[in-house]
């Protein structure tokens, strides 16, 4: 697509045809070109090509047209004025993000690669050859960083080139540009390459770099692209800041042995390296190192000693004196990947070749293979060593990531979809507490290193670090969102910093702090008890000031509250801090997703929750500002904020400090004293300020109550209330006694104890306003019997408390009061609606009530509590009071007291009575007799019908997990076909009748308590979902009840006493049939409730039927029966 051709001036141009048509479609302007170099990016956005520019003398270019040949960028090769230089050809990779060239030199050929960032083109990498090689050099076209050279004598060189972050552990920046290292300490400023803070330069391209930060030694290891290596030591890192804007040559070292062509490079220690050569290619004869020939070929990984001989100039970047010799040399069977430093090993590192596999290299000893070697799966090209705490052990934690985005931790899997990682430690040191992942999805994970330990995949696995679009909506806090798409992590500013740093595809850099690492930051600092410290964290990224006092445990707080004011020694931060408490622990809910519990984040674990947080804090930092800060106005409203935050807010206290300054005002109003006015602020700054906290209405009532008019109406007037809203009511008050305007306070204020207070005091003209008061307030009742003195008084308030308890349907406790102010009639009136017929009684005996007076109530009272259900109660007042025989006798009969109407009717010697009692006792036997017949029947059929249910449940259950289809889809209608008869089920029918349970309960509230069941059950629905459950229910509340059974063996009892015996055990048999019918089908139905077969054998009523009979005889169930009449 592209035609170059000479014009008459020997300048040529780019034409561009359309492909298709073969029309013209741009061409460029006219440019001295260089051999028709034209290489048109891959993505097709751009073409490159070699031409020379006027301005450069002769030096040439690189420049960049757009397809319609217009001119984007260029940037020179060379030294301007340096016409030796020349292009032989130009090669994009298959991402069209790296330029390759091989440029012709004076004395040598070089292959230089370009990458483009940030409006820049850097010279990244240069491998110098001899120009009689005639090397070239292509791309792989499916591999972006994979350059094949090859020389006209066959030599092929792979070149594999792969991206490292030069972002050190102490956040330095490295940036390599030609000739150049751009430096940039990001911990004292975020400059994103090209701009950089100061810069090196050297005698010829950096093709690799190691940095060395140890011990407060700051070292750069550099090797060039012509072989030599240099050595530069930099100052202390709080004088970098003077280095702004300078550039340092760096000086070759000097080496006594040939180094090779180095690919990596490590310091082991501050005199030693670690380097991976090769030897005996053709780049070797471009190399200087060395002052002789070497024999050897192939790789070698050398190590290198380092010696400077002379002293480091204090505050100055040096690179002079430093010496290199190699010291040992091991050959390399297979290629080495990467180099690592083993920071828990002193002079040792980590090798890994290719495959993945990874040997501990130390010092002078070689080669390790340990028990604990790690083994990558595939090939990491970048690993690094993280040292991390093991139960007070440092061990070392490898991490490898490969090129398809596995991260791999000591060889186990934790990550398959990783893009970049690094390391933060919240102590600053080399010990590594969390791990920062981003993954190539664009989210940032943050993971703490003892989660890792505890499992690796086993404990986090790859899907922990996949979110689908369920999670995005969630508030996780375990990952951040990364809002530039394709960004890397290039680094960690460590300690209390906690950021990550992230450079983008374009080449900005852009700092985050993620939650997780900020919180776990001020969690070091707290356990280091830097309050200061921590209550900046905490305003810088608007932490909530809560973290500070429940990290640390508020128990703990008050005892350090001291520390913490004296530390942050600024009142307006002290003030903020005041202002934001609240009662709650932050950390179990703003921030519960951090997960504070698993580690040891809580400073303090000892929680009391006895007490107020928000009183106990404040209470303590108000008595460390009175007792440790010197007096002055910040602090006097330091002091108010304390008070007006309190839980609850102290109002009246900070009122009467300001009043106190008022006073003080007014005292000294006359005098020159400026001292006051130093060391407090004026009354209204201080009732501003307490106005500005609280809500003026409160303050203002607060003001009343301290029943000081003056210092209400400066609060009313500051607030910005309208006078004519609150002097006429301050100036009524004015008007009135003491004990008046304190009791209209107090009511204003619903202060009801002090306002009866001060009623009382007031005199007895004022006794009808106490005794509405009283009566308006209730509670007020026990407080007005205790100051009110006069007897008369005592009584009227009695009376009162009586007829609000009668107005409660509280007549037993109004029938007593009554009783203490000597109001009997009212009294009897409260018991007699409450029923308590031996009330009135007593109380109709205080009153002097004749005979016959006494005969009639006695009546009354006879028929009002029979009405209420209370046949036996009845009964004692007809015996007791009426002497009315028969009818006690009947009434005793109504209530099933069987052996008490047998007892009377003896004690009188009266035949018809014993007849009458008999009579009733035989045919009360034989209704029950035939209910519990009944009741059996019943329970026969709703335990066959329950079984029968089940059954049929089991196996439609059982064909539906055969088909995989869900029971939720049945038709419950399915299973409606009965397979027993319905008929006399009474749980089936509109009105659901109990069996035995309702007919031998006579008591009212057993009853009620049915009825309510029944309603609120209804009625069984056959085929219904809950049919088996409801049959089971139905089944268990058949049993006889308490009441029933005391009943029961009373009439036993009775029956035998009147020698009907065969009537008492034909009664007995009956009913144990039926408790034991009803027993054994509950337990059968519990069993098969739990089954999933019902066994007929096994789960037969018989057999269950014939257990019980044996066993359950001698329980409390089975008390009521009379031993005499129980069967073998």
């Amino acid at each position: 697509m592209g035609e170059v051709f000479e014009s008459g001036c020997m300048h040529k141009k780019i034409k561009i045809w359309e492909s298709d048509s073969g029309a013209l479609q741009s061409s460029s302007e006219a440019k001295d070109f260089m051999k028709a170099i034209l290489e048109w990016m891959p993505s097709g956005a751009k073409i490159a090509a070699v031409y020379k520019k006027k301005s450069d003398d002769g030096c040439p270019s690189i420049a960049f047209f757009e397809r319609n040949g217009l001119e984007r960028s260029s940037f020179s090769i060379g030294e301007p004025g340096d016409a030796n230089v020349a292009f032989e050809s130009l090669k994009w990779n298959s991402a069209s993000d790296l330029l390759a060239g091989v440029v012709s030199c004076k004395t040598h050929d070089a292959i230089r690669v370009w990458f483009f960032s940030n409006n820049h083109w850097y010279l990244k990498q240069e491998i110098r050859y001899p120009r009689e090689a005639g090397v070239m050099v292509m791309w792989d076209p499916t591999k972006p960083t994979q350059l094949i050279c090859w020389t006209l004598a066959g030599q092929v060189t792979v070149c594999n080139f792969m991206w490292v972050t030069a972002v050190m552990e102490d956040s330095t920046a490295f940036v390599v540009d030609n000739n150049k290292i751009l430096v940039t300490p990001l911990s004292l400023s975020l400059m994103p390459p090209p701009m950089y803070l100061f810069s090196l330069s050297f005698s010829s391209a950096v093709r690799d770099i190691a940095y060395y930060s140890r011990n407060s030694k700051n070292c750069l290891a550099v090797f060039l692209s012509d072989g030599n290596l240099s050595f530069v030591e930099f100052p202390a890192r709080d004088t970098w800041e003077d280095l702004e804007g300078r550039d340092f040559n760096a000086e070759v070292s000097e080496c006594k042995t040939a180094l090779g062509s180095v690919t990596h490079l490590l310091w082991l220690d501050v005199h030693s390296l670690l380097c991976v050569s090769a030897y005996g290619s053709s780049q070797n004869k471009c190399l200087s190192s060395g002052s002789s020939e070497t024999e050897l070929h192939g790789p070698y990984l050398q190590e290198v000693e380092v010696v400077c001989h002379e002293d480091h100039v204090p505050d100055q970047v040096t690179s002079s004196g430093f010496a290199a010799s190699v010291t040992s040399q091991t050959p390399l069977e297979s290629p080495v990947m990467a180099l690592a430093w083993n920071p828990s090993k002193r002079d040792s590192a980590f090798v890994e070749f290719e495959g993945g596999k990874v040997l501990s290299y130390a010092s002078r000893s070689g080669f390790m293979e340990t028990r604990d070697s790690v083994c990558f799966p595939s090939a990491c090209p970048w690993v690094r060593v993280a040292q991390v705490d093991v139960g007070g052990v440092h061990k070392p934690l490898v991490c490898g990531l490969d090129d398809m985005g596995r991260l791999y931790i000591n060889g186990k899997s934790l990550c398959n979809n990783c893009s970049s990682f690094s390391f933060y430690s919240e102590l600053d040191n080399e010990v590594v507490t969390h791990l920062i992942i981003l993954t190539k999805q664009d989210f940032l994970f943050i993971v703490d290193t003892e989660d890792v330990l505890q499992g690796g995949e086993a404990a986090l696995g790859n899907v922990y670090f996949v979110i689908d679009g369920r999670k995005r909506d969630e508030e996780v806090m375990s990952y951040v969102n990364v809002w530039e798409k394709g960004a890397k992590v290039i680094g960690v500013l460590n300690g209390d910093e906690a950021a990550v740093i992230l450079q983008t595809i374009r080449g900005n850099l852009e700092c985050i702090y993620p939650r997780k690492l900020v919180l776990s930051s001020i969690t070091n600092v707290l356990a280091q008890q830097r309050f200061k410290d921590a209550l900046n964290l905490v305003r810088r990224h608007r932490i909530d000031f809560n973290v500070i006092v429940d990290l640390y445990g508020w128990q703990a707080f008050l005892q350090s509250a001291v520390e913490f004011v004296v530390q942050v020694n600024n009142l307006n931060h002290v003030t903020e801090f005041v202002c934001a408490m609240k009662n709650e622990d932050v950390t179990e809910t703003l921030y519960k997703k951090f997960s504070f519990s698993k580690k040891r984040d809580k400073v303090s674990q000892a929680k009391d929750l006895s007490g107020s947080k928000v009183s106990s804090v404040l209470q303590a930092i108000r008595k460390a500002l009175e007792e440790h800060i010197p007096e002055s106005p910040s602090r006097e409203l330091c002091i108010l904020t304390t008070l007006a935050r309190s839980d609850p807010p102290a109002i009246e206290e900070s009122l009467m400090r300001i009043k106190s300054v008022r006073e003080m005002e007014l005292q000294n109003s006359s005098s020159d004293d400026n001292s006051i006015k130093m060391s407090r602020p004026s009354a209204e700054e201080a009732l501003k300020h307490l106005l500005w906290l609280l809500d003026s209405e409160a303050v203002f009532e607060a003001a009343l109550g301290l029943y000081d008019l003056n210092l209400a109406a400066i609060v009313a007037l500051n607030s910005q209330r309208d006078p004519k809203e609150f002097l006429p009511y301050l100036q009524e008050l004015e008007r009135m006694s003491e004990p008046l305007m304190h009791f209209n306070i107090d009511l204003k204020l619903q202060r009801f104890d002090s306002a009866l207070k001060s009623i009382v005091s007031a005199g007895d003209e004022y006794f009808p306003d106490c005794m509405d008061l009283i009566k308006k307030n209730p509670q007020l009742f026990p407080l007005g019997l205790q100051l009110i003195t006069d007897s008369e008084k005592k009584q009227a308030v009695l009376e009162a408390w009586g007829d609000h308890l009668t107005d409660e349907k509280r007549f037993e406790d109004a029938a007593t009061t009554y009783l203490c102010c000597f109001n009997l009639e009212k009294a009897s009136k409260a018991y007699r609606e409450c029923g308590d017929w031996s009330g009135v009684l007593r109380v109709g005996a205080l009153m002097k009530l004749g005979k016959d007076e006494i005969l009639k109530l006695a009546y009354e009272l006879c028929e009002e509590v029979n009405a209420l259900g209370k046949p036996g109660e009845a009964a004692k007042i007809a015996l007791e009071y009426c002497g009315d025989i028969s009818g006690g006798v009947n009434l005793l009969i109504n209530a099933r007291e069987w052996e008490e109407a047998l007892r009377v009717a003896f004690m009188h010697t009266e035949d018809g009575l014993i007849s009458v009692v008999k009579s009733s006792a035989l045919e009360c036997a034989g209704g029950l007799v035939s209910e519990f017949k009944e009741s059996i029947e019943k329970v026969g059929k709703y335990l066959t019908r329950y079984l029968a249910v089940r059954q049929r449940r089991l196996l439609l259950a059982a064909k539906l997990k055969s088909e995989e289809r869900s029971v939720i889809d049945l038709d419950d209608d399915t299973a409606s076909e009965a397979s027993s008869n319905l008929s006399g089920m009474s749980a089936y029918t509109l009105g659901t009748r109990r069996g035995s349970a309702a007919s031998v309960t006579s008591s009212t509230a057993t009853k009620a308590r049915d009825l309510r069941r029944q309603r609120k059950s209804g009625k069984i629905r056959a085929g219904s979902a809950g049919e088996e459950m409801a049959l089971v229910d139905h089944l268990k509340g058949m049993r006889m009840t308490d009441g029933g059974k005391r009943e029961l063996k009373s009439l036993l009892i009775c029956l035998v006493t009147l020698g009907e015996k065969e009537s008492a055990q034909k009664l007995q048999q009956t009913a144990e049939n039926f408790q034991v019918a009803q027993v054994a089908a509950v337990e059968l139905a519990d069993d098969t409730v739990s089954s999933e077969s019902v066994d007929e054998e096994l789960y037969s009523f018989e057999r269950y039927a014939l257990k019980t009979r044996s066993t359950a005889r001698g329980s409390d169930a089975f008390s009521w029966m009379l031993k005499v009449f129980i069967s073998p």
